[in-house]
């Protein structure tokens, strides 16, 4: 008899969010699941572990077969506590997800979600992140969830490279019913930075970080024009981040001056 694979689910909204409630339902069709994730919002937390400080990891009541533990650190801490503490072997497969919010171009450098995919990714075990491009908290994920089963099902059939993660972003739910998948490159863009300076009661300054993202990409091959057409982006992400076509110019240059 084959052995289900053992997955684990974890996400940067906190183990209540809708979000990960949805892709836990999709991950116990696939096999055995344990949820290791966040007891409070991470977003924005990036790739930050907690070293300052003591963690907990507390088992709670599940409304499924699956077992799960919220942790009082970060979505990399997740994965990390997951691995050598929680589960009882090495997971087949890491699903992280899926997100409040999209995670595609620059947007992945901050990302509790794909941060936690890229520890997996570290960690030499398949990972995906999922990201659906709407921030409200009772965005319905209903027409993502065939897609979401489809990444699922071919990444345990065919097998991510070592050391690759998956970064997948769908469409907000006007676009839908969406045209497909593409895989795609990461566009290049940033976010201009916007501070909003306001007084609190004391007299005393203090900034909300605002922002709007720009595309300085104007590529059709890439996750952001992909979303724009309806497509789900599918991006290979590495955990190398050497800039290998920079090494050349770097060998040419005398450092001993």
């Amino acid at each position: 008899m084959t052995k289900k694979p053992l997955i684990l689910v974890t996400n940067d909204d906190s183990i209540v969010a809708p979000g990960i409630r949805t892709l836990i339902e999709i991950a116990n069709e696939f096999g055995e699941v344990y949820v290791v994730a966040p007891d409070g919002p991470q977003s924005g937390k990036g790739h930050a572990i907690t070293l300052d400080q003591s963690l907990r990891c507390t088992e709670v009541p599940s409304d499924g077969p699956q077992k799960e533990f919220k942790v009082s650190g970060t979505p990399a801490d997740c994965v990390k506590m997951a691995i050598n503490v929680v589960m009882p072997r090495r997971p087949d497969l890491i699903l992280s997800g899926i997100n409040h919010g999209s995670n595609a171009s620059v947007n992945v450098i901050y990302s509790g979600t794909m941060s936690a995919a890229v520890e997996g990714a570290l960690e030499r075990v398949q990972a995906i992140g999922f990201s659906l491009c709407e921030f409200s908290w009772e965005a319905s994920f209903e027409a993502a969830i065939p897609y979401v089963r489809k990444v699922i099902k071919a990444t345990l059939d065919n097998g991510l490279p070592s050391g690759v993660c998956l970064n997948v972003n769908i469409p907000e739910n006007d676009k839908a019913p969406y045209k497909g998948m593409r895989v795609c490159r990461q566009a290049i863009g940033n976010w201009v930075e916007e501070f909003d300076s306001r007084i609190d009661p004391s007299g005393r300054p203090y900034y909300w970080l605002t922002g709007k993202y720009e595309n300085y990409d104007q590529g059709d091959d890439t996750d952001i024009a992909a979303l724009e057409q309806g497509y789900i982006s599918i991006v290979p992400i590495t955990v190398d981040l050497t800039a290998h076509h920079a090494v050349a110019t770097l060998n040419q240059w005398n450092f001993e001056k």
